[in-house]
């Protein structure tokens, strides 16, 4: 998907009228504490895939959806009028994933850091298997042996 100026000013404005029509005109009791994250269009101003999170529960999840499925013909032709293009883009609502992607990512680095320090530990009151420094060094002898011939 290319970025287009005209068609990423769009998809900044249809966020703000999405955000507002959940926020005072839409009145269904099915709707919890929607947050719209994202609005994305294509490139001919045809489509807009609207991406928000709920906060709640899987039951609360799907009655926004439902309810965002209901109202989206009321906030698609609010878009239409207070956008003024000549076709107005069809709106498809996606649950965003990124909450729950974010606390998998907490839970995978929390759990990194636990090892980390387990291997710390273990690390700290370990000693070599051979010799501390395994490297040869020449001997004294072979050096004063080099110096006098």
């Amino acid at each position: 998907m290319v970025d287009h100026p005209r068609a990423r000013k769009l998809a900044d404005r249809i966020q703000q009228i999405v955000a507002q029509m959940i926020d005072t005109r839409v009145k269904d009791p099915r709707l919890g504490f929607v947050t719209v994250t994202e609005v994305r269009v294509t490139g001919d101003l045809q489509h807009a895939s609207v991406f928000y999170t709920v906060l709640g529960d899987e039951e609360a999840r799907q009655g926004s959806a439902a309810a965002l499925e209901s109202a989206k013909g009321l906030i698609r032709s609010e878009v239409g009028k207070q956008t003024g293009v000549r076709l107005t883009p069809t709106l498809e609502f996606h649950l965003d994933a990124v909450p729950e992607t974010a606390a998998h990512l907490d839970a995978a680095l929390l759990e990194a850091a636990r090892r980390d320090r387990e291997v710390a530990a273990l690390a700290a009151g370990a000693q070599h298997a051979g010799e501390a420094d395994p490297y040869r060094k020449p001997a004294e002898d072979e050096d004063d042996e080099a110096e006098q011939a």
